[in-house]
């Protein structure tokens, strides 16, 4: 369900109130599950970076935004996630995730990190293991990034950020029947909120003292798949009549950024996480395929000539990175 988001999650209808006694027993176990756990501290700080709500927040980005303000700062990052769609974290595996690495082995989403980044990324679905494991591999790592890993209680952190798309949302009803992970009152213990978009008055209530800054995601080129030394100014495209092709939590935000720099958009939307083949990106016509970083790192072997990939950057309201700085620096001076 949480691939391809369900229609009745964005409102609380019929079929959202007929599974809200199954959402009552989801978050019993989730607040049971978490009362149980007793976290596993590492000897470095650990920063996680999630959301309370399936489906895309942004955090790919902010993880990119994060390992730079921490590597700018003189830290030497590293990063664990779970490896989801991989096959290298199945059955409790863990792996080091190379650059240039097969998404069907480790997952996209750190695939394209490892890319991003350059840090050190081990993916498996025990983090506190992933954790140890990266410290073993490289020991120059003074901080860890845990990339979507609000809800793995299982492994300490000492600081938390979510990231809010009120989009993705939706109902604001737990599993199953609305989007939520955790209630929106979990996001009044993180320790900074980085907001994608307007906040309701519901979304800030449930925020409460919590400091919010604003993000946006914004790029302005596009780049080939078949030679990344070829890039292109967005705005080269406008006018035209491209394929837009988004296999991520939430495909439209891609679509209108595409529509909103002057685009002729026909959106293509597949599952989040899928699996493309080549029969995926044929669409009858020679009109030019851009597509999303995530789906690019999936697509670049079997990708028609004229397919570009299309990537962002979050950009983060200013005092974000130094609040970030200064709760690690207070939480080495306390520890």
């Amino acid at each position: 369900m949480a691939a391809q988001a369900p229609a009745f999650w964005q409102r609380r209808g019929l079929l959202a109130q007929a599974l809200r006694p199954l959402s009552l027993l989801f978050g019993f176990l989730a607040r049971r599950r978490r009362a149980l756990t007793q976290p596993q501290r590492l000897p470095v700080p650990v920063i996680v970076v999630g959301n309370v709500a399936v489906g895309g927040s942004g955090k790919t980005p902010v993880v990119d935004w994060l390992a730079g303000v921490l590597r700018v700062a003189g830290h030497h990052p590293g990063i664990v996630s779970r490896g989801h769609g991989g096959t290298a974290s199945a059955q409790g595996g863990l792996a080091l995730v190379p650059a240039d690495g097969d998404p069907g082995r480790y997952g996209d989403e750190p695939v394209l990190l490892a890319r991003l980044t350059a840090c050190p990324l081990v993916v498996g679905q025990d983090r506190p293991a992933a954790a140890r494991a990266l410290l073993r591999l490289h020991p120059e790592c003074d901080v860890l990034i845990a990339d979507d890993g609000m809800q793995h209680y299982h492994l300490a952190r000492d600081l938390e950020i979510a990231v809010v798309d009120a989009a993705t949302l939706g109902n604001r009803l737990l599993l199953p029947a609305g989007p939520l992970r955790e209630p929106l009152a979990r996001l009044a213990e993180v320790d900074l909120v980085l907001a994608h978009g307007e906040l309701d008055a519901e979304l800030r209530a449930a925020i409460g003292g919590v400091p919010v800054f604003p993000m946006r995601l914004f790029g302005e080129e596009v780049v080939a798949l078949a030679d990344p030394a070829c890039r292109l100014p967005l705005a080269a495209l406008r006018g035209r009549r491209v394929h837009a092709v988004a296999g991520i939590g939430r495909p439209q935000r891609f679509f209108d950024q595409l529509a909103a720099a002057g685009l002729e958009v026909v959106a293509h939307a597949f599952p989040d996480h899928h699996r493309f083949v080549a029969a995926d990106l044929v669409f009858g016509d020679a009109s030019p395929i851009l597509m999303t970083a995530k789906d690019a790192v999936k697509c670049r072997a079997f990708a028609p000539a004229d397919c570009w990939e299309y990537p962002v950057r979050a950009q983060i309201g200013s005092g974000a990175a130094e609040r970030i700085l200064e709760k690690l620096e207070d939480g080495r001076t306390s520890a």
